[in-house]
C-alpha cells in the first residue's frame, strides 16, 4: 500500500499542477475569439482587434466554428469572446438557448440581412420572383445551412409561397455564382448581408420584404463567457467601445478582401485609424 501512495503522490502532483495552470491560462493574458469564417465582418472585426491586443501583450488565439459552436463553447467557459452577434432577429433563437452569455457592447448598427439580386435584374421586390422563377432557375443561391439567413430564407419560401429551391453550400461558393452570373449578365438571387465587401466591388441591391421575414435594421455585438468580465474587466471596458461606422467598416472590408494576409491588413487598418483605436483604448 506504501508504495501504490508513493506511485499516485505524483501523479496527483501533476494533475492539480494541470488544473492549476488551465486556471492561470484563463486569467492570464490568453484570449480565445470565435469566428465565423467566411463571415467577411466578422473576419475582419476579429483580426483587427486581434491586432490591437497583440500589441498590448495579450495572445490571442482564434477559435473558428459555427455561430452555434461558438455560443455553446462560450456558455461552457471554453472560449472568452464573439464578436458576430446580429439582433434583434438573426441570432435571437440562437441566443436564447444561452442566457447566462454576457453582453459587452455594439460593434455596428446598420447591418442588415435578406434576397440579393444584381442591380441590372429588374425586380425589385420577393413578392415578384414567382413571375421570374424560369429566369432565375427557380433557385436561391445560399450559404452554409444552419445560418440564421439560410434559416430565414427557408421561411421567405414558406410565407410567400416561393416555387424556388435555396442551394445551400459555402459563403465563398455563393460569392463565386453570383461573380459569374455577374460577368455573364444573368440572372441571379442570393442570400446576402451588409456589411459586406460585395456591396462594394460590384452592383447589387436587396429585394424589399413587405413581410418583414428577414426583419428590420440589425446591430452587431460581442458576447463574452459570463465569468469574462470578472477575469479581465479591462478587456470588458475595451470591447464595449468598440465601434465601427459605415465609412470605416467599408474601408476595413474592402481592405481586408483585397489582401491574402488578414493579419497584415488589419494590422496596417489599425495603424491608419491609430485615433479611433485609441479611444477604444481608452480607459476613461
Amino acid at each position: 500500500m506504501k508504495q501504490l501512495k508513493y506511485l499516485f503522490l505524483p501523479v496527483l502532483m501533476m494533475v492539480f499542477a494541470t488544473l492549476n495552470s488551465c486556471e492561470n491560462i484563463k486569467n492570464s493574458k490568453y484570449i480565445t475569439i470565435g469566428m465565423v469564417d467566411g463571415w467577411a465582418e466578422d473576419v475582419a472585426m476579429t483580426h483587427v482587434v486581434k491586432a490591437i491586443l497583440d500589441q498590448q501583450g495579450y495572445h490571442v488565439i482564434i477559435q473558428k466554428a459555427s455561430t452555434d459552436m461558438i455560443l455553446a463553447s462560450m456558455n461552457n467557459e471554453d472560449t472568452d469572446l464573439f464578436m458576430g452577434v446580429w439582433l434583434p432577429y438573426t441570432h435571437a433563437k440562437k441566443l436564447a438557448k444561452f442566457p447566462g452569455l454576457t453582453h459587452l457592447g455594439t460593434n455596428y448598427d446598420n447591418g442588415r440581412i435578406g434576397l440579393v439580386v444584381p442591380e441590372y435584374v429588374p425586380v425589385n421586390s420577393i413578392e415578384e420572383l414567382n413571375q421570374h422563377k424560369d429566369q432565375f432557375n427557380h433557385r436561391i443561391i445560399g450559404i452554409e445551412k444552419g445560418a440564421g439567413l439560410t434559416t430565414g430564407t427557408d421561411k421567405a419560401i414558406i410565407d410567400y409561397q416561393l416555387d424556388y429551391q435555396q442551394i445551400n453550400s459555402s459563403t465563398i461558393a455563393m460569392i463565386t455564382e453570383l461573380q459569374n452570373a455577374i460577368q455573364r449578365k444573368q440572372w441571379i438571387v442570393v442570400t446576402g448581408w451588409q456589411p459586406h465587401w460585395m456591396f462594394g466591388k460590384m452592383k447589387l441591391k436587396f429585394l424589399d420584404d413587405p413581410k418583414k421575414i428577414f426583419g428590420e435594421s440589425e446591430q452587431i455585438k460581442t458576447y463574452s463567457r459570463k465569468s469574462f468580465g470578472k477575469d479581465h474587466p479591462e478587456l470588458a471596458k475595451f470591447f464595449s467601445k468598440i465601434h465601427f461606422d459605415d465609412t470605416n467598416m467599408a474601408d476595413l472590408l474592402v481592405q481586408m478582401e483585397q489582401s491574402k494576409n488578414k493579419e497584415a491588413a488589419a494590422k496596417e487598418w489599425v495603424e491608419e485609424h491609430s485615433e479611433l483605436v485609441q479611444s477604444w483604448l481608452d480607459k476613461n
